[in-house]
C-alpha cells in the first residue's frame, strides 16, 4: 500500500490544502474532521482510492485510542501524522469562561499527544515516521486576546522538541510548522490599513498563504528532511524576522 498520513482538522483551510498537496506528492491520506465539507468530499470523491475521511471531535479525547486502533486496523501502520486541528476563542483572560480554556487545551495540546502516543507505535515497529505539529508564530510573539492559544501552542512547540529526542533513534522525526497571519477567507474582510499594516510588517510586503504553509509541511515528510527533527519551521513572509 501506498505510505499514508493522517491529517486533522482536514475539511477547510490549511487542513485541506495539506490534503491536496499530500495526495499530489503521492500519499495516500486519512483526512480527519468534525464534519466533511463539500470541498473535503469532492477532494475525496475524486481520488476515492487514495483519500479517506473519518468523522472525529478531537476534542473528546477519550476516544482517541479506538480511533487510533480504528485507523491502523483499516489502513495499516501510518508514515505521518500532521496535527493540524485546533480552536482559538478570542478573548481576554479575565473573562474568558473556564469551559473555553479547558476546549482549547484539549484540542490544541492534550489532543495531539494522545494521538502522537497511539500512533507512535506503529511507526516505533516500521522505524521511520513522521510527525509534524502545526504551531504559530502566537506562541513566541504573544497577542492581545489570545493568551491561552498562545499558551497551547508554546506547549505543542515544547512537546515537538523533547518528543523528537525520544523517537530520533527510531528515523522518526517530529517537528513544529509555526504559521503566521495567512491570506484566508478570514483575511478578506480587513481592508485599508488594517491590512496594510499587517502586510507592512513582511519583508516581502505580503501575507504567506496556506499553499505555503502546505508546502512546508509536504517538505518536512519528505525524505529530503530526515536530517531535519525538533525544531520549528516559521512561515509567515518573514513578519517576525
Amino acid at each position: 500500500m501506498t505510505d499514508y498520513v493522517i491529517v486533522t482538522g482536514a475539511s477547510k483551510g490549511l487542513g485541506l490544502e495539506i490534503c491536496k498537496q499530500a495526495l499530489t506528492a503521492g500519499y495516500a491520506v486519512v483526512a480527519i474532521a468534525r464534519t466533511l465539507s463539500a470541498e473535503l468530499q469532492a477532494l475525496s470523491e475524486s481520488t476515492p482510492e487514495h483519500c479517506h475521511f473519518i468523522q472525529a471531535d478531537l476534542s473528546d479525547l477519550e476516544k482517541i485510542p479506538a480511533l487510533c486502533r480504528q485507523i491502523i486496523k483499516q489502513f495499516g501502520r501510518p508514515y505521518g501524522l500532521i496535527n493540524n486541528a485546533a480552536v482559538g476563542h478570542d478573548g481576554v483572560l479575565a473573562t474568558m469562561p473556564n469551559n473555553e480554556i479547558d476546549n482549547v487545551m484539549r484540542l490544541n495540546v492534550q489532543s495531539p499527544m494522545l494521538l502522537s502516543k497511539y500512533l507512535l507505535r506503529s511507526m516505533l515497529l516500521n522505524r521511520t515516521g513522521r510527525i509534524i505539529n502545526i504551531s504559530s508564530i502566537i506562541a513566541k510573539t504573544g497577542f492581545n486576546g489570545l493568551s491561552v492559544y498562545a499558551a497551547s501552542k508554546a506547549a505543542l512547540e515544547g512537546f515537538t522538541k523533547s518528543l523528537a529526542r525520544e523517537v530520533g533513534k527510531a528515523g522518526i522525526t517530529v517537528n513544529c510548522v509555526a504559521l503566521g497571519y495567512m491570506q484566508t477567507d478570514m483575511t478578506d474582510s480587513l481592508q485599508g490599513d488594517k491590512l496594510a499594516t499587517i502586510k507592512r510588517r513582511s519583508p516581502l510586503g505580503k501575507l504567506a498563504t496556506v499553499e505555503d504553509a502546505a508546502a512546508m509541511v509536504i517538505f518536512l515528510l519528505s525524505d529530503k528532511s530526515s536530517s531535519i527533527t525538533g525544531t520549528v519551521m516559521t512561515v509567515d513572509a518573514g513578519s517576525t524576522a
